[in-house]
């Protein structure tokens, strides 16, 4: 079976969804493609036992470290992609992020785009994930156009005295950027099921809601579901993409487009274009450099749990606060450190996938009077850290954490801040290679064809009708949540495409209606 459109997006998530919202008007007939489908709203959504003790959400495959041990990997395979259970925490990088910058452990190199280059897709971003905040109270803020679309998500009483401690030892606290509908007569409850859960009521500022959904309803743009992509076909030069071979219902449907887009996530867009590879590209599609894989970055990564015994925390929705204070320097350290964000607040049954030994009702007292943090710090590419598929499928992560000494001392600084707010016990986790929510960097763009695999476009260098739009492009990995710049980027990307001569000739010129011989019918969801 074959099919014919002028672009074909592989993944649905910040940089696919994004990338099909921008061009729904465009007039060219565009076909998305998702291996998963649209996750049900259903009371599991927010039962911690459901989404972290049994997975429910989860892929069932498996990942390995260098060693050959073998994980469960933190993807979800849905329309929308990791989004659907993210945090929703869409914060832009920092000004000083895009230029190299010397650390502890090394330097994190330079961005062939400067922030100013991303600036107006920042806003643009913004507005339709949107995402509130409030501009100023940050001294790490970088520059802005324009002042957030949404006002900050006011903290609750107990947040406010804990920023008023944080405040009183020097510390800037400020609201961090947060992409759920609290707009008048929006969908967001404010539950305590937001950080890691999918959201019931379709409240998250996420690509399925914001973008494939609305891009759906445009007669051009055909999304096919549970359909996987195993591989693209290039002419007799390599130098174009000619058809995708994907997966259907266990058929194999051949389609034909004159652009191709692949938005899988770090790993999973890396996976494709190593089994891409054919006569002209014997070591994976667009990978003349060798740097397809390599350069792999997740952040580094500690949950710490500061506890006052003798004060509960009724705190409901947690994740409005954090602190960049430490961003580039901290005290008694003269290099960066990296970003200290409230979680979405830890109930016993998320706490007891990582400590099952611990009886639940001990679990469940902790977390009453408990505030919760994620920890984060830059992971530094190496070129070392790189993903490999075997010749059995077998898909291995070699990833070695570096920069560690500057999140070692994150970590300290944590922990004496909030025992000089009250907090008599803090306990932390460091997160290991499962935790690769914020995976980057395997197909990173650059000006130079013989170290990067993309132009600052995302187009590859080797394949002249082929981009890749996820988080792979990151040159470095910053110490900032990334879903808002994958979708900025996709946004540029996308205004880029529309000036392409082909598919804009294509679109101009198109008589009949889309094909749509696989579309799944949009799902039976209650929208609330």
């Amino acid at each position: 079976m074959a099919d014919s459109f002028d672009l074909v997006i592989i993944g649905t998530g910040a940089g696919g969804g994004t990338l099909a919202y921008a061009l729904r008007e465009s007039g060219a007939r565009i076909l998305l493609v998702e291996r998963g489908g649209f996750l049900p709203q259903e009371p599991q959504n927010w039962q911690p036992t459901e989404v972290f003790d049994r997975r429910r959400y989860n892929p069932a495959e498996l990942w390995y470290g260098a060693a050959g041990t073998p994980f469960h990997p933190g993807v979800h395979y849905f329309v929308g992609g990791n989004t659907k259970v993210y945090g929703a925490a869409l914060p832009r990088l920092r000004e000083q992020d895009f230029e190299a910058l010397a650390h502890e452990g090394g330097v994190s190199p330079a961005w062939p785009i400067r922030y100013a280059d991303l600036e107006p897709y920042y806003a643009r971003a913004e507005e339709i994930y949107l995402v509130h905040g409030q501009a100023g109270e940050d001294p790490t803020d970088p520059p802005r156009s324009s002042p957030f679309p949404f006002p900050a998500l006011p903290h609750e009483p107990y947040i406010d005295d804990l920023g008023e401690r944080l405040r009183r030892q020097g510390l800037h606290p400020f609201h961090y950027p947060m992409g759920v509908d609290r707009r008048e007569g929006g969908r967001c409850l404010r539950c305590k099921t937001c950080d890691g859960f999918p959201c019931q009521v379709l409240a998250k500022g996420e690509s399925d809601v914001c973008c494939v959904r609305p891009a759906t309803q445009h007669p051009g743009v055909t999304l096919w579901t549970h359909t996987r992509a195993q591989r693209l076909l290039t002419d007799s030069t390599g130098r174009r993409v000619i058809a995708a071979e994907l997966e259907k219902g266990g058929e194999t449907v051949t389609v034909h487009a004159e652009r191709f887009v692949v938005a899988c996530g770090a790993v999973n867009s890396t996976l494709l274009l190593l089994r891409s590879a054919n006569d002209r590209h014997r070591h994976g599609l667009a990978n003349s450099s060798g740097m397809l894989g390599r350069h792999y970055m997740v952040h580094n990564n500690t949950a710490l749990m500061a506890v006052d015994p003798l004060r509960r925390n009724p705190t409901v929705f947690q994740k409005t606060l954090a602190i960049n204070d430490f961003y580039f320097q901290g005290p008694n350290f003269p290099y960066p450190m990296g970003n200290l964000q409230l979680l979405g607040k830890l109930q016993a049954g998320m706490l007891t996938a990582s400590q099952p030994f611990v009886p639940k009702p001990i679990l469940q007292g902790m977390a009453d009077r408990s505030v919760d943090w994620w920890v984060m710090s830059e992971d530094l590419p190496d070129p070392n850290n790189r993903i490999e598929l075997r010749s059995d499928g077998r898909v291995v992560v070699r990833w070695q954490p570096n920069n560690l000494a500057a999140h070692r001392k994150l970590v300290e600084t944590a922990r004496h801040t909030m025992r000089a707010a009250g907090y008599a016990f803090v306990f932390v986790q460091p997160m290991g290679i499962e935790t690769n929510s914020h995976q980057c960097g395997t197909a990173r763009v650059g000006t130079d064809p013989a170290t990067s695999v993309r132009n600052p476009y995302c187009r590859t260098h080797d394949v002249e009708n082929l981009y890749v739009v996820d988080s792979s492009f990151f040159p470095s990995s910053s110490a900032m949540n990334p879903a808002l710049t994958i979708a900025a980027q996709a946004l540029r990307v996308a205004e880029q495409l529309n000036k392409t001569p082909r598919v804009q000739q294509r679109a101009s010129t198109a008589k009949n209606p889309p094909h749509r011989t696989w579309q799944t019918p949009q799902p039976a969801h209650r929208w609330v």
